[in-house]
């Protein structure tokens, strides 16, 4: 199929999902003569069973709250049903045509694909199909699976977000096990969709690895929208019959349900792929790496969510980037993992970067950290949309701001300029100096940085 049989790429690259379209088409860009290896459709996870497919059924979900609730604006709508196999085509039809992009893309760069499932056979050469791919540079991008917790069988009424992106129908009771990302989407779009939900984690807090104030405010309004969730118990077993699903917990107490949506994160995609026979290291599955993303092996790479930390699209795309510059020796900077935005996509939106308020305190000492809340009640973009929240800053004392974390509707738009502050290392002055657009959200951010920066105006000193 390749017309470089006998001379290696430049770069092999296993595994077409953000972390290595995104290292291949660098490359490609580069300069160097690239090999891609998909075994089923590039764009992986994030845009055939991930970030797409769930962003499309969360903004069908808004839809019905706003049709449910259009009589508090004086607009007389009503909710009459939601079509699942509209909705699903909608989702579809956006997932096609992105795809049909990213393809297209791909073509245009001159990058040679591979369908089939590869093997690292060598520190340079990869097996797909029979034949022998090598390279001068391997890049490692083999992606993720929607995790299960041991003894507990994905089948029937027990599904996964793989499963949960299929159905033609909206469940009408649900339980989800997790309340991280996934969890926390799924729930927000059932209800909104009419079903009943609780949530059962075993740690203290829904998203909880987001700031605690966060995580509080995000429990306050799901338990607002009559979402229920139970925390701080584990999860013991399930039973499944006609009926539907029957959960206990480790303390004896039982859920019955439709469904039993597993959402307990995403394990890495690496057993049986020969990394080990390689000599590359594996901790729990997860492929190890020093910050330049090298596995000490050969010239062998890896990037996106086979390498330990956060398990998110745009990470996997910057490292895919940053391992293609450092193939070709542009020696570009580490990618630095706290200053990576973080967004659920539920009602409200909960959204980050940087450090947490306890995370500040861990490394720069606890009388060395100032916090502020900036409540979007102050925010007249936010009350025409009706939506509550805060947003949150942190920072070294006298020093620039280290976290920018926020609740409420629509505030995943924010983060680009939350992102810019923490990585820039802005102090609050230089935000407040900037003039942010009247009557927008994003106006909030601004506020909340004049707050921070003593003068504060829309606000109760």
């Amino acid at each position: 199929m390749s017309d470089t049989t006998g001379s290696a790429f430049d770069i092999v690259v296993l595994g077409g999902g953000s972390g290595g379209y995104a290292a291949a088409l660098r490359g490609a860009q580069l300069g160097l003569s690239v090999a891609l290896i998909e075994g089923d459709k590039v764009g992986g996870t994030c845009l055939h069973n991930g970030c797409i497919p769930t962003k499309a059924l969360l903004h069908a979900a808004e839809l019905a709250d706003n049709a449910r609730e259009g009589e508090q604006f004086g607009v007389h709508t009503q909710l009459t049903g939601i079509d699942m196999n509209g909705v699903n085509a909608y989702k579809d039809s956006v997932i096609s045509r992105l795809y049909k992009g990213l393809q297209g893309l791909i073509k245009s760069r001159k990058i040679t694909v591979f369908e089939g499932w590869g093997r690292l056979v060598a520190p340079d050469a990869v097996e797909v199909n029979g034949e022998r791919v090598t390279g001068k540079h391997i890049v490692l991008g083999t992606g993720s699976y929607a995790r299960s917790l041991p003894g507990l069988e994905i089948a029937g009424r027990v599904i996964t977000s793989d499963q949960a992106l299929g159905l033609d129908f909206v469940p009408k009771s649900a339980i989800i096990l997790g309340g991280g990302v996934i969890g926390s989407e799924f729930a927000s779009v059932w209800k909104s969709f009419g079903a009943d939900v609780t949530i059962i984690e075993a740690l203290p807090h829904l998203v909880p690895n987001e700031d605690e104030a966060l995580s509080k405010a995000f429990e306050r309004a799901f338990r607002k929208r009559g979402i229920k969730f139970n925390l701080g118990v584990r999860f013991s077993g399930v039973t499944q019959d006609d009926d539907g699903v029957h959960v206990t917990l480790e303390d004896g107490k039982t859920f019955d349900a439709d469904l039993l949506l597993v959402a307990v994160g995403r394990g890495p995609r690496t057993a049986d792929l020969g990394y080990e026979q390689q000599g590359i290291t594996l901790d729990r599955g997860f492929v190890i790496t020093n910050d330049r993303l090298h596995t000490g092996v050969g010239n062998v790479y890896a990037v996106g969510d086979i390498v330990p930390g956060l398990q998110l699209a745009h990470r996997g795309f910057a490292q895919g980037i940053f391992v293609a510059e450092e193939i070709a020796g542009l020696n570009p900077q580490p990618i630095v993992e706290s200053g990576i935005p973080r967004v659920t996509y539920s009602e409200p939106e909960v959204a980050s970067v940087g450090l947490t308020e306890a995370k500040a305190k861990e490394v720069h000492g606890a009388d060395a950290v100032e916090t502020l809340e900036y409540n979007l009640g102050g925010n007249g973009k936010s009350q025409i949309l009706a939506t509550q929240g805060f947003i949150k800053l942190v920072r070294q004392k006298d020093g620039p701001v280290v976290g920018v974390h926020m609740i409420g509707a629509r505030v995943g738009e924010l983060i680009g300029e939350g992102q810019l502050i923490v990585n820039w290392e802005a102090y609050p002055e230089d935000v407040a100096a900037l003039v942010h657009a009247h009557p927008t959200q994003n106006e909030a951010l601004g506020e909340a940085h004049l707050a921070l920066a003593g003068k504060p105006l829309h606000a109760h000193n």
